[in-house]
């Protein structure tokens, strides 16, 4: 029986295997065991980056620097013994081909630690997003390419295409070498965009792109890929038959900017097993039978009894708070709303927006309110890494009457504990850059309510002042200090004051959020993929 082949620049399985940098290669693990629990014939490739993307290091003004420490593919994956090789450069680029399996689902990893490969082509794989377009480019050939030979060598039958964003489209161009027609390739083709900003999307020159791919271009490629420099995604989705952006305002502005293409929305979800922390998992367990294997149980949340909530909360709040004092020395207080915020560090998410008004910021929480925040920005990112900065920066300004605290080196493991153990998940990027924002559906898991601008997921999900509360008025035009005086007017007029009125009334939040999130699993998610999948299969 032919598999549904699943490519992807990274996955993030487990923290220590830290071939992730955020949302997008974390969504790829939950995509991939959401279809194992669901049985789905799906294969899955990346590349094993053996230096990851990095460990950050954060001074005390919070310059960011990082470490590249190696990974051990033998401590996770499982070595298949089989080979590939590709032509390039006038010689031979060969992979190791590892293996990671989940039920019924395996994940093939990449590997250019070859002893035949010249040091250029072994480098390849050392980072995640690192080099210049001389190495990109490379390492997307290795994956499109090389992923479906690699499939093919290990025994797979490849009925239908499903490629996570622009890396790995071409994927499209050896299907097309190996006999399938353009008509074939449209209707078992399906890609998958969640970068809503033209700069987020990979482009290389026409002539790096000749000289790696050769004669598996097609004639009309610069018709397709575009005509000065050749867009990845606007090749891969003029080929493919099926597009889908991850949540409904997503596909809105995926819309505009491949104009032309129906681009269905099919909104993220995370795997809801993964991503609830021990205390509410076991209270699930108690008042929520069955939900392990049908997460639309967490729907029955008015089930869940306050005081069970509120033990749950206290646990997960107790296991941030020793995290924290673990990390840093500093000590949250268990009586202040503790408000979090963990993201990859890019500019549009505006970290440090809370800090707009530090004197308004100490009227409204001075001796009331506390924060974590956590995040990488990209090695190459000097924006991002101002954030940071400006994060430091504003928290040394609050510090007696505010507690701020930066976790380093942001991971799965820590953000489970965070979306777990704090008190309301914020989110204020530039509306509408934020394709889905998942972590605020792990917190929602976790009885966590969010406040956020009503972007990616959020416009969805929100209630507010049920589960949560939004920020501003959807507008789309980015103003700062509008959106900073509406997020104070919430945290002092409806946040503070719910929180004041004491446990019933959070509890009754939380049983909004968790319910809210039984429609944002990957279980909810795999199954609107599969009616795709299943037309592959057919086509």
């Amino acid at each position: 029986m032919g598999i549904v082949a699943y490519l992807t620049a990274e996955i993030g399985f487990e923290s220590s295997l830290h071939t992730y940098s955020g949302g997008l290669g974390v969504l790829a693990g939950d995509h991939i065991k959401s279809a194992a629990d669901a049985g789905l014939e799906l294969a899955a490739v990346t590349l094993l980056y053996r230096e990851g993307y990095g460990r950050q290091h954060l001074d005390s003004k919070g310059n960011q620097t990082e470490t590249f420490g190696e990974i051990d593919p033998d401590d996770f994956l499982c070595d298949t013994g089989i080979e590939i090789s590709l032509p390039l450069d006038g010689g031979e680029l060969y992979s190791k081909i590892w293996l990671y399996r989940i039920k019924g689902v395996s994940t093939y990893f990449l590997d250019t630690r070859h002893p035949n490969n010249s040091k250029e082509h072994a480098s390849l794989g050392n980072r995640l997003y690192g080099g210049d377009d001389r190495t990109r480019i490379r390492q997307e050939y290795l994956l499109g390419v090389g992923g479906i030979r690699a499939l093919q060598k290990l025994g797979h039958e490849i009925t239908g295409l499903h490629l996570n964003e622009g890396h790995c489209t071409f994927a499209m161009l050896e299907m097309l070498r190996q006999g399938w027609t353009r008509e074939e390739l449209s209707n078992r083709s399906l890609f998958t965009t969640h970068t809503p900003v033209p700069a987020g999307h990979d482009r290389f020159s026409w002539q790096d792109v000749e000289e790696v791919m050769q004669d598996l271009l097609p004639e009309d490629v610069r018709q397709l890929g575009g005509e000065e420099r050749c867009s990845m995604s606007h090749l891969g989705i003029s080929l493919a038959g099926h597009v889908n952006a991850v949540s409904n305002l997503n596909a809105w502005v995926a819309s505009s900017m491949f104009e032309g293409t129906h681009i269905e929305p099919i909104t993220n979800g995370v795997h809801h097993t993964t991503w609830t922390s021990s205390p509410l998992a076991q209270i699930y367990d108690i008042h929520l039978s069955g939900w392990r294997e049908d997460p639309t149980i967490l729907a029955h949340a008015g089930r869940l009894p306050d005081d069970a909530l509120i033990s749950a909360r206290a646990q997960a709040r107790g296991v941030l708070r020793e995290l924290v004092f673990a990390s840093t020395g500093i000590e949250l207080e268990e009586a202040r709303l503790t408000i979090g915020f963990a993201r990859r560090f890019a500019t549009y998410k505006r970290a440090n927006l809370i800090f707009s008004n530090l004197e308004k910021l100490r009227e409204i929480g001075g001796g009331k309110i506390q924060f974590v925040f956590a995040g990488k920005a990209h090695p190459r990112d000097e924006g991002g890494k101002q954030l940071i900065r400006d994060v430091f920066e504003g928290a040394n300004q609050v510090v007696d009457e505010i507690p701020v605290v930066f976790l380093e080196d942001y991971s799965m493991a820590t953000g489970l504990a965070m979306t777990a153990g704090v008190d309301i998940w914020l989110n204020n990027p530039v509306r509408p850059m934020e394709a889905s924002g998942t972590s605020g559906m792990k917190a929602a898991m976790n009885g966590v309510p969010n406040c956020s601008i009503l972007d990616g997921w959020w416009p969805e999900a929100c209630e507010h002042g049920v589960n949560g509360w939004g920020i501003g008025e959807s507008e789309d035009e980015r103003d700062d200090k509008r959106d900073a005086e509406s997020l104070y007017r919430i945290l002092q007029n409806e946040v503070l004051p719910t929180w004041e009125e004491g446990n019933e009334r959070w509890a009754n939040m939380m049983r909004a959020s968790i319910a809210t999130s039984a429609r944002f699993t990957g279980a909810r998610m795999i199954s609107d993929y599969r009616r795709f999948y299943d037309s592959f299969m057919g086509a």
